[in-house]
């Protein structure tokens, strides 16, 4: 199964999502970088070895389809994006600022590559269950996928979306939670604490598995697990750590939201470089 892809190149991929994401959000000088970091390696799988696009023609009809529900790590999708030549790099640099193709949350009308607008948390996996049904009256055979945050699965829209799917079928749906194990205003256990969010995907008839967060092969595998298990839904939890990869998001608390700038990224980049280098990254402390 992992010969399907390049395994190495979807791994340098996520370290230049990371690389360009930290570059985007210094150019603005502030920015969402903790729960974007932990998102690389999931995009660098679905962009980078899963999904049927073409940056050429954003709105090919066969696409897959994909909806960045936590749409405030939208830095981190267009990284990705410009990356995979859906836009000039140029336009990184204006993330956010007046007159901007790239405004802080994922806008479909302004972003080639974009398929939902999104930023209002809870309403994505509705979205995507909308679209996943569209496609399947149309007689399409695409794929839709979509990353939920795992503070936003406190939103009761999330699970009304999952009765709707398991009641509809949609197979076709593949959801992902980025367990990253924080939300905006601090730890899950100590806002809303979810118990287990595979178990609970699974009583809302999902097919579920959790996997390494930062572990392409993993995801890969998961992915193409949930493709060859067909009648239900599917979702696949992210174990992974809020900042991932990025050295000094890594080592503070509270890093929804960080402000930092060009040198300081910049440092992060070298040490981003220098574990991908010696073979460990993403790297980080994996057991806080």
């Amino acid at each position: 199964m992992s010969n399907a892809v390049d395994l190495e190149k979807i791994k340098r991929f996520s370290a230049d999502i990371r690389i360009w994401t930290l570059r985007v959000l210094a150019e603005a000088g502030f920015g969402h970088i903790g729960g974007s970091a932990s998102l690389a390696d999931v995009l660098a799988v679905l962009y980078g070895g899963v999904m049927k696009i073409d940056p050429k023609n954003p709105k090919w009809e066969e696409r897959d389809w994909f909806v960045l529900s936590k749409g405030h790590c939208a830095p981190a999708l267009y990284a990705t994006l410009a990356l995979k030549g859906f836009f000039p790099m140029d336009w990184l640099k204006t993330l956010n600022k007046g007159g901007t193709n790239l405004p802080s949350h994922a806008d479909r009308l302004k972003v080639p590559g974009v398929d939902m607008s999104t930023g209002s948390l809870g309403q994505g996996l509705s979205a995507a269950v909308g679209i996943a049904y569209a496609n399947r009256q149309q007689g399409r055979d695409n794929w839709i996928y979509c990353i939920m945050g795992d503070g936003e699965c406190n939103e009761g829209q999330i699970w009304e979306a999952c009765e709707t799917a398991n009641s509809l079928k949609l197979d076709h749906l593949i959801a992902f939670v980025d367990w990253n194990k924080k939300q905006l205003d601090g730890r899950l256990e100590d806002i809303n604490d979810p118990v287990n969010i595979e178990e609970k995907f699974r009583a809302f008839g999902f097919d579920a598995v959790t996997v390494k967060g930062y572990d392409t092969l993993e995801i890969y595998k998961a992915v193409e697990r949930a493709k060859d298990n067909p009648g239900k839904p599917h979702c696949i939890v992210l174990d992974t750590f809020k900042g991932l990869g990025v050295d000094f998001a890594e080592k503070v608390e509270f890093n929804h939201y960080l402000t930092f700038g060009p040198e300081e990224a910049e440092e992060s980049i070298k040490e981003i470089e220098r574990r991908y280098a010696e073979g460990t990254y993403p790297g980080g402390d994996l057991k806080w």
